[in-house]
């Protein structure tokens, strides 16, 4: 559009030129104005200075193939603004103090909506009334400025037109931002705001309601794609985004219409912004209305966003109805103009000089003016009576309830005035120009005139004040409109919100009262427009691919990770010392978990410890009970009774790794576990040298066997016990246990366990142990041959390899136990290798004891055993006939190859 507004421009100038130059040569120095190829209508009135006016009084155009472009509808909205301009030139020629002496005419041209015809006026304005010598040769037109036009696409052409000229233009309701470029439009300004600010204040609205999800539909004109390219890039940097991007084509092809409609059902779009002109908006909506579009919120632009084109029909209330957009800043109430709008009258004596009238009252009346034409019964309306009066129609053209861009004329007018008053007001000698000279108020030359314009401050009977900016643009101020239905069926405009741009820094620039707004479907509730709904807190937003950000999937935050915000983009991991709660919306202290009395397995392994306990505290008594019968007596009683004594240590020492760890307790069970087993280990070891050597101590008279005595026995066990008490003593000394709390990221507990402190002093405990019990399983093992009625070897080898078998696989399962479970395996271990010990050595001796007395007796163990003598490899050979319970303890050697043990070995 820009382009083809620019080729426009360039060939009429180029055509303006060429008149120009194809004049004779004898005055070269001459300037002539050129009549254009047709006169068009023009209302006029003469005056000291005359006022260019550029209105589009009719729209919808029908295009013909091969012809210029016919007006198709009157526009009665812009015929207001017209004659509110008409009123502002009367009311200043009237006013004695601001032009006094000094007259203001004007000379008003219809561009019909299309920037072809808002040139045509612009050459006629600048060309003059016909074709003659200029006086003077000063090559410029009657016109030094020109207010209007309306149309952002119109103003593009015109404002390139005379901004060769430097003609000052004033548009009243250009508000695209485009025309703010003064390297491009140097000498234009407006009443009407930028629509940078207009875009800024929609997007604020956007962002106040938390739309994220908005549609886009603009007009295929310079005021649609400039002010819907501005909302999509701002609205976007605010986290929103634009479900479509839609134009309507200026001839509102049914394809096209019915494409956009289809696209804003699909996109799911609740809220949809239209920045188009009125006619455009129009089309749109017939479109939707025909496919039955509803439950959308149409955001206007100012272009419409008071348009009574729209809200009279009644049609267009279903859809709607709840309407919302930013418009011009409404004047409450301009003296004089309604009457003065209502003045006019076919046979007034003005009439025949107004060629725009006699459409205007055709429209209005639906009936034809008797003219020289016979077109008027073809166009079947009746001819007027004569009595009609504009007073008793009420339309668009009469209504004052909303002066807007009237107001904005009416400002525009003033402008110039006060730019005319500051020209006649310079003092000779400090005038703005080169030499400090003064314009000549006689012959207003426009780049004196646009001088001034730009330094226009005032303020009006309303108290409004009026000046432009660097660029041309005035204070932007807009009232928040909502379309409300009223009782009687008419749409009224409900002022519910307001934007200033001149807000000082800190505060809000726009307002608006919620409470007041009635949305699309008579709602009283915001209306959602999302693409996905607002992820809430404990879950964060995953974007969807090939999606714009604001479609998004709620993916719940990961165990250990919190978000305690609506709509967070990732989740925050929680310190080391916190986990996520269940909703994962705060970080709370990590439960202390450690194998407690109150845990099942703790539970479990408590009552197995005690149940070890007390099994051992049986056998004990049964001992003591029968401490004088031979099979007690026959097996070292102070032995058994010193390693049921370390079994009963072995069972209770387990319940130091039960409990919440403290430094004592972690120090103890180490301790107390390697000392207590070392005691054990060292009795049943000591308990297979002495079988084993009393069986290899085979020569008579042998002394070999009086090193194996009981003394020797009990210091054999203390220096075993001893070696491991030092082993204790010194890693308790350098590095002893202690608590430690194990804090993963992944786990929602933090582990409360014993750190070995010294890993060498662990080993060296645990190894210590090993060897021991490897040491007594290999004598036990090389024992298993001895007699039977003597052999307890073999009980010892199923204890000892019991006893490995349980610590061999104890090592890999507490190096892969984790937390509290390496603590309950080594809890297992103790318990699993005690009951070992117990069964395999005990177990036997009180079956006897309970339940077989008749072998717990002298004479069976010293039943006739057949004893063969022999030399073989020099070891004693001893078969036997009874399934006796081994012999352990010797207290004197056997004395004989072939004899009999005598009553005083029992002791």
């Amino acid at each position: 559009m820009k382009r083809s507004g620019f080729l426009c421009v360039t060939a009429l100038c180029l055509e303006f030129f060429c008149l120009m130059s194809s004049q004779p040569q004898s005055k070269p120095h001459q300037c002539r104005l050129m009549a254009g190829p047709s006169a068009l209508p023009v209302l006029q009135r003469e005056g000291d200075v005359m006022l260019g006016g550029l209105f589009s009084l009719h729209d919808m155009m029908l295009l013909i193939p091969l012809s210029s472009p016919l007006p198709r509808r009157f526009n009665f909205r812009t015929f207001r603004w017209m004659q509110t301009m008409m009123f502002a030139i009367e009311e200043i020629n009237r006013d004695d103090h601001l032009l006094p002496n000094f007259t203001l005419g004007y000379k008003i041209y219809d561009s019909c909506s299309t920037p072809y015809h808002a040139l045509r006026a612009s050459v006629e304005l600048m060309g003059g009334e016909g074709e003659g010598e200029v006086e003077g040769g000063s090559c410029h037109g009657l016109v030094p400025v020109v207010i209007g036009d309306g149309g952002s696409t119109q103003s593009l052409v015109v404002a390139r037109f005379l901004g060769v000229f430097r003609v000052p233009q004033v548009s009243y309701f250009s508000s695209c931002a485009c025309l703010s470029n003064k390297a491009e439009f140097p000498a234009f300004l407006r009443t009407m705001p930028s629509d940078f600010f207009q875009v800024d204040a929609l997007v604020q609205l956007v962002q106040h309601f938390s739309w994220k999800w908005v549609g886009v539909v603009a007009g295929d004109d310079a005021y649609g794609r400039g002010g819907a390219q501005i909302f999509s890039e701002k609205v976007q940097k605010l986290g929103a985004c634009v479900a479509l991007h839609e134009i309507i084509p200026k001839n509102h092809a049914e394809g096209a219409m019915a494409s956009i409609v289809a696209r804003i059902r699909s996109s799911g779009a609740g809220v949809v912004l239209v920045f188009a002109l009125e006619q455009d908006a129009g089309a749109l909506f017939d479109e939707a209305l025909r496919q039955g579009l509803t439950g959308v919120q149409w955001l206007a632009s100012e272009a419409w966003s008071t348009a009574s084109v729209l809200s009279t029909p009644p049609r267009f209330l279903p859809i709607l109805q709840g309407s919302m957009g930013f418009a011009i800043r409404r004047a409450v109430h301009i003296p004089g103009l309604q009457e003065f709008l209502l003045r006019l009258h076919p046979s007034g004596s003005d009439a025949s000089k107004d060629p725009f009238l006699r459409p205007f009252w055709e429209e209005v009346f639906r009936c034809s003016l008797q003219g020289d034409g016979g077109g008027d019964s073809q166009r079947g309306k009746p001819l007027c009576s004569g009595s009609e009066d504009l007073g008793s129609v009420r339309n668009i053209y009469s209504d004052v309830s909303q002066l807007r861009i009237s107001y904005n004329v009416y400002k525009a007018v003033y402008a110039i005035a006060h730019a005319l008053h500051a020209m006649r007001s310079c003092e000779t000698g400090r005038g703005p120009f080169s030499l400090h000279a003064c314009p000549n108020t006689d012959s207003v030359q426009p780049w004196q005139l646009l001088h001034y314009l730009k330094q226009v401050e005032f303020s009006n009977s309303f108290g409004d004040e009026t000046k432009f900016d660097v660029n041309g643009d005035p204070v932007a101020v807009y009232d928040l409109v909502n379309w409300q239905l009223e009782a009687d069926g008419q749409v009224k405009f409900v002022t519910v919100g307001r934007f200033d741009e001149t807000t000082s820094l800190g505060r809000k620039k726009l307002y608006i009262q919620k409470t007041d707004i009635i949305w699309n479907g008579n709602q009283t509730t915001v209306p959602l427009s999302v693409c996905s709904s607002s992820c809430p807190p404990g879950t964060r937003r995953a974007i969807r691919p090939h999606l714009p950000i604001c479609c998004f999937d709620c993916v719940v935050c990961t165990a250990g990770e919190i978000s305690n915000q609506t709509d967070a983009t990732e989740c925050v991991r929680c310190l080391p010392e916190f986990w996520s709660n269940e909703e994962c919306t705060a970080c709370i202290p990590k439960l202390v978990d450690f194998l407690s009395y109150s845990d099942t397995m703790g539970i479990a392994l408590l009552s197995v410890a005690l149940l070890g306990s007390f099994c051992t505290a049986t056998v004990v008594l049964i001992f003591a009970c029968h401490h004088a019968t031979p099979i007690v007596r026959a097996n070292n009683s102070e032995l058994s009774f010193l390693m049921l004594f370390s079994l009963t240590l072995c069972f209770l020492c387990s319940l130091t790794f039960i409990g919440r760890p403290s430094e004592w307790s972690c120090m103890l069970r180490h301790t107390a576990f390697g000392i207590t087993f070392v005691l054990c280990i060292s009795c049943v070891l000591g308990k297979t040298i002495v079988v084993l050597m009393a069986f290899r101590a085979t020569l008579p008279a042998s002394n070999v066997m009086k090193w194996f005595g009981p003394p020797q026995q009990r210091a054999f066990i203390s220096l075993c016990t001893l070696v491991q008490v030092v082993i204790c003593a010194v890693w308790l000394a350098v590095s002893p246990p202690s608590p430690r709390r194990l804090m993963t990221r992944e786990s929602a507990c933090v582990i409360l366990l014993c750190d070995e402190g010294s890993t060498l002093g662990f080993c060296l405990v645990l190894g210590y142990i090993g060897l021991l019990a490897s040491l007594c399983l290999l004598l036990a093992f090389l024992a298993r041959k001895l007699p039977d009625n003597f052999n307890e070897a073999k009980f010892i080898t199923f204890s000892m390899l019991i006893f490995c078998a349980v610590w061999i696989s104890f090592i890999p399962a507490y190096v892969s136990s984790p937390g509290k479970y390496s603590t309950a395996t080594e809890v297992f271990a103790i318990l699993g290798s005690s009951f070992g010990l117990l069964t395999c050595l005990f177990l036997p001796k009180c079956y006897i004891i309970l339940l077989k007395p008749e072998k717990n007796n002298r004479k069976h163990l010293m039943a006739k055993s057949e004893v063969q003598s022999g030399s073989l490899n020099g070891h004693l050979t001893i078969s036997s006939k009874h399934n006796i319970i081994p012999f352990v303890s010797y207290s004197r050697g056997i004395v004989g190859m072939n004899t009999n043990i005598s009553s005083s070995q029992w002791e």
